[in-house]
């Protein structure tokens, strides 16, 4: 498809999983694509392997002078900004007895702060129809054990997309949420084994849960940020989009 031809877009946490996937649907589609992460070996390779369309600059999202950067980059090769996908985050397993104050800071720096900050950022080079995707987690609805830094701070990331939206409305920019479920990432096999649990029966636990009863792919969570990148989602705004295999729909 071509339906990014001549757009300019950029990707947080773009190394590996779904921002990765994302950013190779956009640079398939015809875009010129940023990619940040923090890790920079694993972003140069994976600019590389995405290929020419693909521009990789380390930032950590947490760090507002990183993100200055990145943006200085893109304005200094005279773009402006079409898709914005905040999609950097982390989190890790902590029982309410255990969670400390630096592991909240942490989570919240980097998955809150550094969605606000990237979109805050951004403001400047946003094209007049751009569109902006944030990325949570069906976590939120969800009373897992151990997750409760994690999702919080993902179900604030849906809020902020409903007022992100209303506030760059009379702009004509558009922002959506996209919320994953289980899928296949480096992420999830760190939470395997942090678990002391074997990768593929990590998954196949988590596909029992699921009404599809498979895990997700990133290629899957890439072709919704790909809709509604594109004016085939031209309606929509404000709205939170589930690609979770029917687990908090059903």
């Amino acid at each position: 498809m071509a339906q990014m031809n001549g757009k300019t877009a950029v990707v947080t946490g773009a190394s590996s999983g779904i921002g990765r996937a994302i950013a190779q649907r956009f640079a398939d589609d015809g875009a010129r694509v940023y990619l940040t992460g923090r890790r920079l070996a694993e972003l140069e390779s994976a600019a590389k392997e995405i290929g020419p369309n693909a521009v990789a600059v380390q930032a950590d999202v947490s760090k507002v002078e990183d993100l200055d950067r990145l943006f200085d980059v893109i304005r200094a090769d005279g773009r402006v900004l079409d898709t914005v996908v905040a999609n950097a985050g982390l989190g890790a397993l902590s029982r309410l007895e255990d969670a400390t104050e630096e592991q909240f800071a942490h989570t919240f720096n980097v998955n809150v702060l550094g969605t606000l900050m990237t979109v805050q950022k951004a403001l400047p080079l946003l094209a007049p129809t751009a569109t902006v995707i944030l990325l949570s987690s069906s976590t939120t609805s969800l009373g897992s054990e151990g997750m409760g830094l994690y999702a919080a701070s993902k179900a604030a990331i849906r809020s902020l997309g409903r007022t992100f939206a209303a506030e760059l409305a009379p702009r004509g920019v558009r922002v959506n949420v996209i919320t994953p479920g289980p899928v296949e990432t480096p992420g999830i096999a760190g939470l395997a084994a942090n678990l002391g649990q074997d990768t593929e029966q990590f998954h196949k636990l988590l596909a029992s849960e699921l009404p599809l009863k498979r895990m997700g792919r990133p290629e899957e969570i890439a072709a919704m940020a790909a809709f509604l990148a594109s004016e085939e989602s031209s309606f929509a705004t404000g709205a939170e989009f589930s690609v979770d295999g029917g687990q908090v729909q059903v």
